[in-house]
C-alpha cells in the first residue's frame, strides 16, 4: 500500500501539531509539511506536491483556505484538497467545493475517521462529515425542486425526463 503524503494548512499551531501527530503516527500516511498561512500554502504546496492537503478555511488573514484552493487546484490538479474546518454554513461548503475541494470534514471528526477520509479522498472518493453531506443533499434537492418547475424541462429529452 502506497504511503499517502499529506500537507496540513491551519493557522492554529496546536491543531497543526495535533493533526501532524495523527498523520505521522499512522501507518500508510506521511506528513510532508505543515503550513500556517495562505501565502506560505500558495508558495510551498506546488513544490511539496502532496497527495492530500487538509485545509482550514479561516487562516486568520484576508485570504481564506478556500482562496488557496481556488488558486492551487488548477496548478496542481493531482493534489486533493479536503477542507478541515469548524464551519458548517452552506455558503462556505459550496464555496469550498466550487473552488476545487473534493472533501469537507469537520475538525471535531475523530482521528480514525479523519485518516479514513484522507484515504478515501486519495482513492478517488469525496469524503464529507455526515452533517456536511446532509446539507449538500438538501441544497441539491431544493435546487432540483426549483429547476423542475418547468423552465428547464424543455431542454431535456424524453428519456432524460
Amino acid at each position: 500500500m502506497k504511503e499517502i503524503s499529506v500537507c496540513i494548512v491551519d493557522d492554529n499551531k496546536e491543531l497543526r501539531n495535533a493533526l501532524e501527530e495523527i498523520v505521522t503516527m499512522s501507518e500508510g500516511y506521511k506528513c510532508i509539511g505543515t503550513i500556517g498561512t495562505a501565502e506560505d500554502a500558495v508558495n510551498q504546496i506546488p513544490i511539496l506536491r502532496p497527495d492530500v492537503v487538509l485545509m482550514d478555511i479561516n487562516l486568520g488573514t484576508e485570504e481564506s483556505g478556500i482562496d488557496v484552493v481556488r488558486v492551487l487546484k488548477p496548478r496542481i490538479p493531482d493534489t486533493n484538497f479536503m477542507m478541515c474546518t469548524v464551519y458548517e454554513e452552506d455558503e462556505k461548503i459550496f464555496q469550498a467545493l466550487t473552488a476545487g475541494a473534493s472533501g469537507y470534514i469537520l475538525k471535531k471528526t475523530d482521528p480514525a475517521r479523519m485518516l479514513e477520509a484522507i484515504r478515501e479522498l486519495y482513492e478517488g472518493g469525496a469524503p464529507m462529515s455526515s452533517q456536511i453531506a446532509r446539507k449538500v443533499v438538501i441544497a441539491f434537492q431544493q435546487q432540483t425542486v426549483s429547476n423542475s418547475e418547468g423552465e428547464d424541462l424543455d431542454m431535456l429529452s424524453n428519456s432524460e425526463k
